[in-house]
């Protein structure tokens, strides 16, 4: 072997070997995990609970951190910017992940090649509510409602779900509604009840729990079934004689672009841990996540697809990039 191959030979070795050993070592210090979102919100109650049960499995305590603003867009690019060594990592949603390529005219990183995708964690439905004080006691009613005032009817957002589940049942409903953005969706909530504003579409961490308490009234699932949590309540496609209506918010782990694949690998073993445990499922069964463990290679996949489904849903919705 000539010396530079020989030479070349056993750099890589030793590259091989100190990422091997480093990969063993991990994580040997907290890991922080990026909550992109309010405190109180679906992302950061899930976020929470699965960093808890992460942190059994790798045995370094998680630290969760918001970072709230523009749709997710300023925590997921501090994730991007973030050193990819698997000490710091991102709760993503279809809205970091997925929709804001669609939503935004330039992103700060590339939605297609900043993150290192880890694992799905599960998914949740959306219910659509109203204050009490609004006449309508059906979705029906809110549209005839709409029609008969165009743009009259406020309703609330704080994610990419909410913005294009009202928007995609309004488009598909041939009514003109006023958004009022908020940047949480606690806050949106708050701004629901006080009768800020009229309606608000919320996953069901944020939504079920003022409706079961009758703070506001309940119209309809954005999921293509009835929840068990809320059987009484029609999907929109039941109440407006729709076919094709179905929105859903998912979340899943992300890692800065350039992870090293074993770490990448304990990771997900991680949150797939969680995913399955007792703890974790019993906890949010009520408001319908549903957990689907899987490997960092079908999030890839998954990402591809739901991109490519949210690009079409915002361009339905008619919303313009911002």
């Amino acid at each position: 072997m000539r010396p530079s191959f020989r030479l070349l030979a056993t750099l890589a070795g030793v590259a091989c070997f100190s990422s091997a050993v480093f990969a063993q070592a991990y994580p040997n210090k907290p890991i922080k995990a990026v909550v992109p979102f309010a405190a109180g919100s679906a992302t950061d109650q899930i976020g929470r609970a699965f960093a808890q049960k992460m942190s059994e499995t790798l045995g370094q305590p998680i630290v969760v951190e918001n970072k709230a603003g523009v749709n997710g867009m300023l925590g997921a690019d501090m994730v991007a910017k973030s050193a990819p060594d698997g000490y710091t990592i991102m709760v993503g949603t279809n809205s970091t992940n997925a929709a804001l390529k669609s939503l935004m005219k330039k992103l700060p990183y590339d939605q297609e090649t900043a993150f290192a995708p880890v694992a799905y964690m599960g998914s949740v439905p959306l219910i659509i509510a109203v204050n009490n004080d609004v006449p309508a006691k059906t979705l029906k009613e809110l549209v005839d409602m709409a029609k008969a005032k165009p743009t009259h009817v406020t309703f609330a957002s704080a994610s990419t779900s909410q913005l294009v589940s009202t928007e995609m049942m309004a488009g598909m409903a041939g009514i003109q509604l006023t958004n009022v953005p908020y940047k949480s969706g606690p806050a949106a909530m708050t701004d629901l009840i006080g009768g800020q504003v009229n309606m608000f579409s919320a996953d069901f961490a944020v939504m079920l729990p003022q409706v079961k308490a009758g703070k506001v009234r309940g119209l309809a699932v954005t999921s293509s079934k009835r929840s068990p949590a809320v059987p009484e309540l029609p999907t929109v496609n039941e109440a407006l004689g729709l076919k094709d209506y179905e929105l859903i918010a998912y979340f899943a782990v992300y890692a800065p672009a350039g992870t090293p694949a074993d770490i990448v690998n304990k990771l997900n073993a991680a949150v797939n841990a969680a995913a399955n445990s007792k703890e974790v499922q019993e906890k949010f069964a009520a408001i319908g996540f549903a957990v689907q463990p899987g490997t960092p290679e079908d999030l890839a996949k998954r990402g591809a697809l739901e991109t490519a489904k949210w690009a079409k849903a915002i361009q339905d919705a008619k919303i313009e990039p911002q």
